[in-house]
């Protein structure tokens, strides 16, 4: 069985009008095929059931500096609804943070990614088409500049 981080993109995010800076969008929708170039990947709706979540962090671009925020301290909510993978997140007023909200907020952020491990995937060779079955560990969810 062979193990990949790879990253999705979605299609919205936003900036909910609050006195706190909360972000909400998608970080992986369900049975939307994405073009990754070298293949075509899709996300099976059963993909997170058994996935370890409990320390994924927002970053920006995938960065590996700071978290903007982190479900270890609950500043980061992942929901698997029917839609996909939600995440919704309070950032802080650290500089980082409120550049983030703004940029979500004015609409120059709107897209997202998140980079995990494989347990379970299935391949169409005709379509060179990869399903993710099971997804076995979320490491981030990202806002991005430029998604896959």
């Amino acid at each position: 069985m062979e193990k990949a981080v790879k990253e999705i993109r979605i299609a919205e995010m936003r900036a909910l009008d609050s006195e706190e800076m909360i972000i909400e969008g998608y970080a992986a929708v369900f049975n939307q095929e994405t073009d990754l170039g070298w293949c075509k990947e899709v996300i099976d709706q059963k993909a997170f059931e058994e996935c370890d979540m409990k320390d994924c962090c927002l970053n920006y671009n995938h960065g590996q500096g700071k978290a903007i925020a982190r479900t270890r301290n609950g500043s980061l909510e992942l929901i698997v609804d029917s839609v996909g993978l939600k995440m919704r997140a309070k950032l802080i007023d650290t500089t980082e943070g409120i550049d983030i909200y703004k940029s979500v907020k004015s609409g120059l952020l709107d897209k997202m990614s998140f980079a995990f491990t494989v347990r379970e995937e299935q391949w169409d060779y005709e379509t060179d088409t990869r399903r993710i079955m099971n997804i076995d560990k979320l490491f981030d969810v990202s806002i991005v500049d430029i998604p896959a």
